[in-house]
């Protein structure tokens, strides 16, 4: 495959996020059906709407880079393992907090390149905001058409609050001896409370110092917010062995991981 990394449009990304965005919060300002997926996950008409307009727009401007998506139906690793290109695609990241109408919920798309995830857009629809990043090259946010801010993390706990950005949705008891062990070397504590992949961009912002994810994720779920808080100099490594996060896994089911500032140990 011809492409390269500078081949790659961002803006068109950005644009694709903002115009199923809009589409997503047509619906999410009516009434709207709710069914439940064969693994027990909620599904609305919005994520579908969301996958069509994206993956569409994708499929007419990269026609050779193939689409992994949580809407479309898998394709089998004997098949994915040759590919040295391919998207990462959540339509709606945060379904539950879209049912809720909490508005913590994002488009996600992501461009992986060998297991490493490169370039990546996080829209948050209701509240107009784009966070993106390519490798190399920062990561930013634009919101309500504004100036473009670069992001960047914080030292840890330079308020002298440590802030441990948990699941609004899928908080559990790991995380819970998690902060125990934090509570050791960092005796003051603060949980910040967000749902989809909006907790990478808290990192990124500056908003929080850790975020440990020790509960199931899929690829998608996470691919886009990677690369913006990797982008603002955050690190996300796998609980267990300590390395990267890879993408298009034989596996499509992410190990329990940490989003961190480079220096967080205790």
């Amino acid at each position: 495959m011809s492409f390269q990394l500078q081949d790659l449009d961002i803006e068109f990304l950005i644009q694709i996020s903002i115009e199923a965005g809009n589409a997503i919060m047509k619906v999410y300002d009516r009434e709207f059906k709710i069914e439940t997926k064969d693994d027990k996950s909620p599904l609305t008409e919005a994520d579908l709407l969301s996958n069509e307009i994206i993956t569409k727009a994708l499929k007419k401007k990269y026609l050779q880079i193939p689409i992994i998506s949580e809407e479309n139906k898998l394709i089998d690793f004997s098949v994915r393992k040759s590919w040295d290109w391919c998207w990462l695609v959540d339509p709606i990241d945060g379904t539950k907090e879209f049912i809720k109408r909490n508005g913590e919920f994002t488009v996600n798309i992501a461009l992986v390149h060998q297991q490493e995830v490169v370039a990546g857009v996080v829209y948050v629809p209701a509240q107009e905001k784009v966070f993106y990043a390519i490798k190399g090259q920062g990561a930013f946010l634009k919101e309500d058409s504004k100036d473009i801010k670069q992001l960047k993390i914080r030292k840890i706990a330079e308020d002298g609050i440590l802030r441990v950005v948990a699941s609004r949705s899928h908080k559990s008891a790991a995380v819970d001896d998690y902060v125990k062990g934090i509570e050791k070397k960092y005796h003051n504590i603060d949980f910040v409370a967000a749902g989809s992949s909006l907790k990478f961009c808290l990192l990124a912002e500056g908003q929080a110092d850790v975020y440990p994810r020790l509960a199931p994720t899929m690829e998608w779920d996470t691919a886009a917010g990677h690369i913006v808080a990797k982008e603002a100099g955050a690190v996300i490594i796998d609980n267990e062995t300590q390395e990267e996060l890879k993408y298009n896994k034989e596996n499509l089911l992410n190990p329990f991981f940490v989003v961190k500032h480079p220096e967080f140990e205790f």
